[in-house]
């Protein structure tokens, strides 16, 4: 029972996550243009492909959240991790 209640909260976290990731996403979206902002995406994915892309505020939160990962959990390379290849324009695989 207590690892339902871990792995329900963790899922409840990355609703959250993705929660504040749109809400800030959708007024940036439409002001600035750009690509439209998918409620699927979490906060961490999106900063960890601007990384890639070599923005610098992705950089930059890049490295804080990475942090906080790394201090909290041993998780280094957080954000690139959590970039899924549907968001960098890749096909999955078969």
């Amino acid at each position: 029972m207590a690892d339902r209640f871990w792995l329900g909260l963790r899922q409840l976290l990355v609703g959250i996550d993705q929660l504040v990731y749109v809400l800030v996403a959708v007024p940036t979206y439409v002001v600035f243009g750009g690509p439209c902002p998918s409620a699927d995406e979490t906060i961490s994915s999106r900063v960890g492909r601007a990384a890639m892309k070599g923005h610098l505020w992705g950089l930059v939160l890049e490295a804080i959240i990475d942090g906080v990962f790394i201090i909290t959990r041993g998780e280094p390379d957080h954000c690139r991790r959590n970039v899924e290849t549907a968001f960098l324009g890749l096909a999955p695989k078969p």
